[in-house]
């Protein structure tokens, strides 16, 4: 099946990040990042059926919540946002608090916890990272995962949910890691699944398909990226703007992709008209796996 790719709506984001596909609702939401809002449209419908609602900024990720509305991962702290009453519940703080540190990728686990690391910006040769990688427990339990991550992006599991992929995409590491993974242990078994620095990009977003390979955004040179359960690049995908950022399975069948980019953020520009927009994917070579709902 030949890969095609369309627009969806006619938003235009700064820094569009964390799509999610919603199957109760057959939409997608998804975030921009830096203007710090929360859109969703109709997969199958026009610009009419989008809407837009402003949250606080900057907001790293999004995740759908089982008992309705959202959970977003805003600057230092993890809180539901409800778009039909526009109220927000904070429901846990990170332990750092810095100019340069800010929560950044998230994604659900197979149980229900969600899983985001931070970013810590403008950060020195020898400054030690600060911040990490978080698991928000249901019950708004909040753990420490790791400690390393100065640019955490990508988080997906495996279609068993046993193991956690996990980027690093600070300049000079550009590596996406497995974990082994229990949703109530700590993470083991850390090992370089892929390395992207020879693509010249690092990565970003990431979804997991039915066969286990892994896509991943590459923004840096505008492409999507498939690497096979054992870590090799399988196939690279051009996509009609300059920078894509994430990913997520969507559709009946989970058998497209969707796609968040940039126009304009901290360290990116974009160059084409339709930069910032939302991308659909279709013609893939497998399905997707479900992703879970944050367990409230």
């Amino acid at each position: 099946m030949e890969t095609s790719v369309r627009r969806v709506g006619d938003s235009q984001d700064l820094l569009g990040e964390s799509p999610c596909w919603d199957a109760r609702g057959s939409r997608i939401w998804w975030i921009d990042s830096l203007a710090g809002r929360v859109r969703s449209i109709a997969v199958d419908g026009g610009p009419e059926d989008a809407t837009t609602d402003e949250v606080p900024a900057p907001c790293g990720s999004m995740t759908l919540c089982e008992g309705g509305g959202v959970l977003l991962a805003l600057k230092d702290r993890f809180a539901h946002f409800d778009p039909a009453t526009a109220s927000l519940q904070d429901l846990a703080r990170i332990d750092v608090e810095h100019p340069d540190v800010r929560l950044n990728d998230g994604k659900c686990d197979p149980w229900g916890n969600f899983i985001a690391g931070t970013l810590h910006g403008h950060r020195n040769a020898g400054e030690p990272v600060r911040g990490g990688l978080y698991r928000l427990a249901a019950d708004g339990g909040l753990e420490v995962l790791a400690r390393d991550f100065g640019l955490t992006n990508g988080p997906c599991f495996s279609p068993d949910g046993r193991t956690l992929y996990v980027a690093d995409s600070s300049i000079g590491v550009r590596t996406i890691w497995a974990f082994d993974y229990a949703p109530d242990q700590p993470l083991s078994r850390r090992r370089v699944f892929a390395e992207t620095e020879a693509l010249g990009a690092g990565p970003d977003g990431a979804a997991v398909d039915e066969e286990g390979c892994l896509w991943s955004a590459l923004p840096r040179i505008g492409h999507l990226a498939r690497f096979t359960p054992k870590g090799k690049l399988d196939r690279l995908l051009a996509m009609p703007t300059t920078h894509p950022t994430s990913l997520c399975f969507g559709g009946a069948k989970l058998d497209r992709l969707y796609v968040t980019s940039i126009s304009r953020s901290t360290n990116l520009t974009g160059r084409l008209p339709a930069d910032g927009g939302l991308w659909e994917v279709s013609g893939l070579p497998a399905p997707g796996v479900a992703v879970a709902r944050f367990g409230r």
